[in-house]
């Protein structure tokens, strides 16, 4: 199984917006919503929010979604993990451990020092994922949801 990022585009968007989480896991933002956001966040700032599908081999299986703002007035919050998800048929497979490798290799190969994530306290599974790969909270909030940081080794 090879795991790969492709950004989201005409081929693949509607096989994105058709994966969908557990219910027991409200906390994560709809896909079609997070595509939404990125089109109106790109009006705004164009480049700035960067829409993936995460493949297993040819078959998409879950959705992460960045932001890299370079220009940001803060140096310390320019890099963010927006979203994150696997489809609820592909959840435990590996599939969460593997995307996370690629997305923090995509991170470090295109300039972020840092990583920036925030979570609902209840997501309990997003939170052990993010603590095996060495996240760590920050103590800051944003809106309900805890922040994460994870500092990149050059």
């Amino acid at each position: 199984m090879k795991i790969t990022l492709r950004p989201i585009d005409e081929t693949n968007r509607e096989a994105v917006v058709k994966l969908s989480v557990r219910k027991d896991q409200p906390f994560i933002a709809n896909n079609q919503r997070s595509l939404e956001q990125a089109e109106e966040t790109d009006e705004e700032l164009p480049g700035v929010a960067r829409p993936f599908a995460v493949y297993a081999d040819e078959r998409p299986v879950g959705f992460p979604m960045f932001a890299f703002d370079e220009e940001y007035e803060d140096p310390d919050s320019r890099y963010w993990l927006w979203r994150f998800m696997i489809d609820q048929n592909e959840q435990g497979k590996g599939y969460g451990q593997a995307a996370m490798a690629e997305i923090i290799r995509y991170f470090r190969e295109n300039g972020a020092d840092m990583i920036l994530l925030s979570t609902k306290a209840e997501n309990e599974a997003g939170l052990h994922l993010y603590h095996k790969f060495g996240f760590q909270e920050t103590g800051g909030m944003n809106n309900d949801e805890i922040v994460l940081k994870l500092v990149l080794d050059p």
